[in-house]
């Protein structure tokens, strides 16, 4: 019977995961040995498993293949030549030059070393100053416009959960009147108050002159009229 072919692409059930991989192992193990056997080659093989485990072959030292191997790949690796050499002290040096004038630059954007400046400098260096301005006015406008639109929306989330509560409450939603109007309608209401005290027939404040001792005021007060 012939086997059908196998797709290359990962086992999803683990039973067939492991059984496959412990077949596969064992099979690489077998062909590195006589590979080192039939061939004289000088072979290492590490193999991981899923969980983590270790398996190994090598037909001397692994140790020594290992380092057998570094030193080959550090021998293969290209040397710079001396023209590369040349090409990347070149570009350093531009590097370097290029660094400098964004420094004197600078200096001159925050007025410092202005007195080597001709005219025409310095009229680019201001026009490059008002630009700049610019820049920075209309993203303030825009921040300023921004936050304006955030205030109203959290106002208007303010309001309706003041509607919200004294619906509950059973009291009248506060209709977002002016501050300055409030207050005066609460200092109106505390004047009609402090009047109708001042103005209760039952105020006790006697209005009576009276001279002499007090003695004499306190008979007078409690004798009969």
């Amino acid at each position: 019977m012939v086997r059908g072919k196998t797709q290359m692409r990962r086992i999803e059930n683990a039973t067939s995961r492991q059984v496959t991989f412990s077949k596969r192992r064992n099979g690489l193990l077998k062909k590195a040995f006589e590979l080192s056997v039939l061939c004289d080659a000088e072979v290492a093989l590490i193999i991981f498993s899923p969980r983590g485990k270790l398996y190994e072959f090598a037909s001397s030292s692994m140790q020594a293949t290992i380092e057998r191997y570094k030193k080959h790949t550090k021998d293969s690796r290209p040397k710079p030549n001396e023209q590369n050499m040349q090409h990347l002290k070149a570009e350093a040096a531009n590097m370097v030059k290029k660094i400098e004038l964004l420094e004197v630059s600078r200096r001159k954007l925050l007025g410092e070393g202005l007195g080597s400046c001709t005219l025409e400098e310095l009229q680019q260096i201001e026009k490059q100053l008002e630009r700049s301005v610019s820049s920075i006015r209309a993203r303030k406008t825009q921040v300023f416009k921004e936050q304006i639109e955030n205030l109203k929306e959290k106002e208007k989330a303010l309001a309706t959960e003041n509607a919200r509560l004294c619906e509950k409450c059973g009291m009248k939603a506060w209709q977002g009147s002016n501050p300055n109007e409030q207050m005066r309608e609460n200092s109106n209401d505390n004047n009609v108050a402090t009047y109708d005290h001042e103005s209760s027939p039952s105020s006790d404040v006697e209005t009576e002159l009276f001279i002499g001792p007090p003695e004499s005021r306190t008979r007078s007060f409690l004798q009969p009229n």
